[in-house]
Formats: C-alpha cells, structure tokens, sequence
C-alpha cells in the first residue's frame, strides 16, 4: 500500500519510523524546515533506549500535492494546523483511501453518526475539514506514546505505545480492522475500539490537566506532584472533566480516581515513565510553535457550558492558555 505521514514531528515520526522499519509498504513523510532537510539527507531516526534506527521514506517532501494518490494518509499535525490542511489532505487521499487523524483532546470530526449538529467552529472554524475532507473518509485514534523531536531527523521514544483506533459513527468496518492489523504488524500495540468517544474522554482526564499544568508552569510531568498547590488544582481540573463527561452520559469515575493515583501520588502504571517527560503543548510553547488550546481545553469547557456543568478551574486555565497561545 501507498503510505503517507502527513506530520513527522513527535508522534509522527515515531510512527513513520516504525512502520518504515516493518517493511512492505510505500511510505512517504510530509515535514518542513530543518527536521524535512534532516530526513532527507541523514534518514529518520529512532532512539528508544538504548535502540537506534534509521531508516528513509520513499519520499519526504513539504509539497504533499506532489505525492500520488494514498491509499492512507495517518495525520499527526497539531489539531490548529488541521483546518489549513483540508485540501492537501483531501487531495492525497485515493479513491478508496482514509485518512487517520492522531490528534490530542476532542476531534474534528466530533458529531458524526453522534449528533444531528455539524462541525465544530472552534475546531475547524470554516468546516474545511467537515466539507473537504469529509468524516466519513476519516478514522480517529487516541494514542499513549511519549515522543519528542531531540534534533532536526530525530526522535526520541520514552514511553508507552498504545493505539486506540474508531470510526467516528462506531461501526467496526474493513478499513478499521485493516489499520490496526498495520499498526500492529509494524510493532505498535493497536486496537479497534467501538467506543472511541469513551476512550477519548479517558485521555482527557489526564490530557487535560497535564498539558495545561506544565504549559503554564513549564514543569515535566512528575514535577506536578511535587508542587502541592498544583497538584490539587490538578485534582480540580480532573473532577470538572469527569463532571463534564458525565453531563454527557459518560462515567469517568474510575479513570478520574487512576489518574489521581498515578499521576498525584507518584507512582506510575507498568511501562509508563513520567520523570522529566514534557507533554507535547509544553514542547511546543518551549520552540514558540502553536499550541492546541481548543481540542484539548478550549471544547471540553464549551461542552461544560452548553450542558451546564461549572468548571471553574477549565474556565481559569484556558483563558491563561489563550493568552499564552497568542503571546508565543
């Protein structure tokens, strides 16, 4: 199959790496700036450990209307740069092709098959996405995979590798059992879920409090817990998650309780190491690069509103945030 990563930054070139190192496919990589030069003239590494691999795509480029048709295109841009980028995604996708969309916080493609509304303005403000893209040409993926872009043609891997793959509408179709069978053939431990919308809210739990802490405060993960004024805004900023969610018919409790104990009392599930990890809004405030307010807090708080759920403390964090975003 023709394979595209529309992003190799973090997690997509965690991604273009592995399945390029599994063989069998046409993998090509749409970057830009130092980290495309890089790739095309050093390959694209992998350091997990004490392991390094480089390998080379069969095209890296920063012209995507250059790429034949794919038959699909996996996109780990940031969820602000999405909307810019309806048409040369909807350009590369193939007749019968897909497009993967591995994005932090709630998704673009939100309501459909869950709700008679459309697209979502915050998300994607002039329904680029909705009307050129399309949902029903879009599978979403929730992903536990700590990555980050040490040096322009490299990645570092510090953690977790789990993929959570959905149809927006729930149905378990071909396309869907076929990208986890990819994904997995490729080393990534992938799984169909007929229940994306429960797992993205999961995420959220954590995601939510995480970026915005240590974006704010510029600490790595474990910091949080070692700051107590924190660490019990944390816990506020998960109870109004799992409020919110649960306005929305969707229980969190459990979740809500896990992440406290992992992440505020210390410890750290199997295979999971937060010591000196920085989420990816705070990677990307550090390089002065757009950061994803809205998925990740700005529409979880909009949802609190219209289902009228007080969330003070979302409230507090992302009007910091939007500032921040537009200082930087």
């Amino acid at each position: 199959m023709k394979l595209c990563v529309f992003g190799a930054g973090a997690v997509g070139g965690y991604l273009a790496n592995r399945l390029i190192a599994a063989g069998g496919h046409e993998l090509s990589i749409v970057a830009r700036g130092a980290h495309l030069a890089a790739i095309r003239e050093r390959g694209l590494t992998l350091v997990s450990g004490k392991h390094t691999c480089v390998v080379r795509p069969v095209c890296a480029t920063d012209a995507p209307h250059t790429l034949p048709p794919q038959q699909i295109v996996f996109v780990t841009l940031k969820s602000c740069a999405l909307p810019g980028a309806a048409a040369e995604i909807a350009r590369l996708l193939g007749p019968d092709g897909w497009a993967v969309f591995i994005v932090n916080g709630i998704p673009w493609w939100w309501n459909h098959g869950y709700s008679s509304q459309g697209h979502l303005p915050l998300l994607d403000p002039n329904a680029q996405l909705w009307n050129e893209v399309g949902p029903e040409r879009a599978l979403g993926c929730v992903v536990y995979s700590a990555n980050e872009v040490t040096d322009a043609g490299t990645v570092r891997h510090s953690g977790n590798n789990r993929w959570i793959l959905g149809e927006p509408d729930t149905t378990n179709t071909e396309r869907l059992r076929t990208t986890a069978s990819l994904l997995r053939c490729a080393g990534l431990e992938a799984e169909p879920s007929g229940s994306l919308r429960l797992e993205i809210w999961a995420k959220l739990c954590r995601n939510l409090p995480i970026n915005s802490l240590c974006t704010l405060t510029r600490l790595p993960i474990d910091g949080l817990n070692a700051t107590p004024d924190i660490a019990r805004l944390a816990v506020c900023l998960i109870d109004e998650v799992a409020a919110i969610a649960s306005a929305y018919n969707v229980d969190l409790t459990a979740t809500a309780a896990a992440v406290k104990a992992t992440l505020l009392v210390g410890g750290a599930p199997p295979g999971q190491q937060w010591v000196g990890v920085r989420p990816s809004m705070l990677q990307d405030v550090l390089r002065a690069r757009a950061i994803e307010v809205e998925a990740i807090v700005g529409q979880i708080h909009l949802l609190g509103e219209q289902a009228r759920v007080p969330c003070p403390g979302i409230g507090i964090v992302l009007a910091l945030l939007r500032g921040l975003a537009r200082s930087t």
